[in-house]
């Protein structure tokens, strides 16, 4: 371990264990949040939107909310065990129609409760596409990766000086409302700051998220999870400021392990919210098990193959639109039978459906 993230680990344990006369303006202790993570039992999900949409903004519309989709696949994943879902949703949606957008989210909680399964949120990301369009979204380019995600919100928030306003409103808006319904388990306030190469450009939302999210006062933990080693700056503030840590991690388990090593020094729950690459290593037979023995949350990406295309890999597109020999993430086709039975049968083990 390097000396500076050494430094930055001891930072986060005395932040964490001390006397904090502004509790609610803080990150939580170290002994709160593993009270509230031994209260859950362990975490497996996805990450999961339905097999019918493109992208956040195909989820969450109005003219879009896929009710029947939605209520079909995670009765699939109760059938397998999972008991968390990850889900994405984004400003633009809510800007467009707050009302609506809240009542959709409020459904969508219904759902999934009606299948033993808690949500966890994320608010803003820094994938893919940067820039969004409402109303009817794209049809998916054959054989690529995500190929209409969205980020949020995007290249907008440079050039935009109002923008901050909007998502504040938006952040508030959605936390209040939602702020002690034991149907959200965590609010994952932005995926993957700094990526396509934002670096830290996005050091302003992510200081602001934090701030706005704890002005709301959510009886749910808030997290922005680590994701890249190389942004020195953007892991000091998420992991300074998550109540609880969360990471992505899509390597093979001896590398996966090296992370999780680092991270427990920290003392705090450990949620992976995204493995599972099987062209990397990432298996649910090598990584699933690990984390159950240790504990750790386990939400892998992708669910039922669909329009987000993520059965290919990153880096490797397909462009005749043909099946890979082997899929990058995705558990379910359209219909709901297995890509790969053996991974059902290891899944089910691991979450007592066996």
């Amino acid at each position: 371990m390097n000396r500076a993230f050494l430094l930055l680990l001891c930072s986060i344990m005395l932040l964490a264990c001390a006397d904090n006369k502004n509790e609610s303006a803080r990150p939580w202790s170290v002994e709160k949040a593993n009270e509230w993570y031994k209260s859950k039992g362990w975490m497996r999900g996805t990450n999961f939107i339905p097999s019918t949409a493109i992208n956040q903004l195909e989820m969450w519309q109005e003219e879009s909310f896929d009710t029947a989709t939605i209520n079909r696949e995670l009765g699939w994943a109760e059938e397998l065990g999972m008991n968390v879902m990850r889900v994405y949703l984004h400003h633009a949606a809510w800007k467009a129609d707050s009302a609506g957008f809240l009542k959709r989210m409020d459904n969508f909680l219904s759902i999934a409760d009606q299948h033993g399964i808690a949500t966890l949120f994320v608010l803003f990301d820094d994938c893919w596409n940067p820039e969004f369009s409402l109303g009817k979204q794209p049809e998916p380019k054959p054989g690529i990766h995500n190929s209409g995600w969205l980020r949020d919100p995007g290249d907008v928030l440079f050039r935009d000086s109002l923008l901050f306003g909007t998502l504040e409103r938006y952040t508030k808006s959605v936390l209040t409302t939602f702020k002690d319904d034991q149907r959200v388990l965590l609010w994952d306030l932005y995926n993957e700051p700094g990526n396509s190469g934002y670096g830290d450009r996005s050091i302003p939302l992510v200081r602001n998220v934090f701030a706005w999210a704890k002005e709301s006062d959510p009886s749910q933990p808030v997290s922005i999870g680590y994701w890249n080693d190389q942004l020195a700056n953007l892991n000091k503030i998420a992991l300074e400021n998550s109540d609880v840590i969360t990471y992505h991690h899509y390597g093979p388990p001896e590398q996966h392990q090296k992370l999780i090593d680092t991270l427990k020094r920290i003392g705090k729950p450990l949620i992976c919210t995204e493995y599972m690459a099987r062209t990397r290593g990432s298996f649910f037979s090598n990584i699933m098990p690990m984390l159950k023995e240790q504990n750790i949350g386990a939400i892998n990406w992708g669910f039922v193959a669909g329009k987000t295309n993520t059965i290919y890999a990153w880096d490797t597109p397909m462009p005749d639109g043909q099946e890979p020999p082997v899929w990058f993430h995705d558990i379910l086709r359209p219909d709901g039978s297995p890509y790969d039975s053996a991974e059902i049968t290891t899944i089910k083990k691991l979450t007592g459906k066996n």
